[in-house]
């Protein structure tokens, strides 16, 4: 018991901060991208179409893309900005490649539910599009762009779990090097365990976050 606790406790750390960082990352610029893809529209309040078919190419090729494949592709890329290939550092370099364009379609999805009269009002009463952004597009999406993340970094769980499969370490570096490769199915089974209790723990703050600011 003490042996598994010892491979778990360091892999959960692993796992954990590789989720966090990229959900940040991807968080600060996934946003901005999925707004943009709205308000460039060509019935929003910024439209280009220029702009808007050309964003929405590059999300569909990357989304496109298998993850795992993805992260073997831009390994030149992930060396230049993490300094390595292998390693926790290193994979949130694709994760957060994956988990973008992903990021920017949901909150395209909820900004595209706001209200549409309540962005004609504001329009009418003299806003700019950077005020139809701030206080009426965000703030009006908010519970849905709340669900949206936790969407997000259930997906960059999942991601997680096959980078470790090949040097990103983490709980999916766990299961394949000790629960398949050595046969442990302790740890396998432990390991699984650990990402269903997660990925509800995260489900049901997700919801709960999104249910309050939705009742305000």
């Amino acid at each position: 018991m003490i042996e598994l606790l010892d491979l778990l406790i360091p892999s959960i750390n692993e796992t954990l901060y590789m989720v966090f960082i990229s959900t940040v990352f991807t968080v600060i610029l996934g946003l901005p991208l999925g707004i943009l893809l709205v308000i460039t529209r060509e019935d929003s309040v910024l439209p280009n179409s220029n702009i808007y078919n050309s964003l929405s190419i590059l999300i569909n090729i990357t989304r496109s893309i298998p993850f795992v494949i993805l992260m073997i592709f831009i390994i030149p890329f992930t060396r230049i900005v993490a300094g390595s290939s292998i390693g926790t550092n290193a994979a949130i370099v694709p994760l957060v490649v994956a988990a973008i364009p992903f990021f920017a379609r949901l909150v395209e999805g909820s900004i595209l539910e706001v209200n549409p009269g309540v962005i004609e009002a504001g329009v009418s009463m003299g806003a700019s599009p950077l005020e139809i952004v701030l206080k009426i597009l965000i703030p009006e999406a908010m519970p849905s762009l709340v669900l949206n993340v936790t969407v997000t970094i259930i997906n960059i769980i999942g991601y997680s779990a096959m980078a470790g499969a090949v040097g990103g370490g983490g709980l999916g570096y766990l299961a394949i090097g000790y629960g398949y490769h050595r046969f442990q199915t302790d740890v396998m089974f432990a390991t699984v365990i650990i990402l269903i209790i997660l990925v509800q723990l995260i489900q049901i703050s997700g919801n709960k976050i999104s249910n309050s600011i939705y009742r305000k």
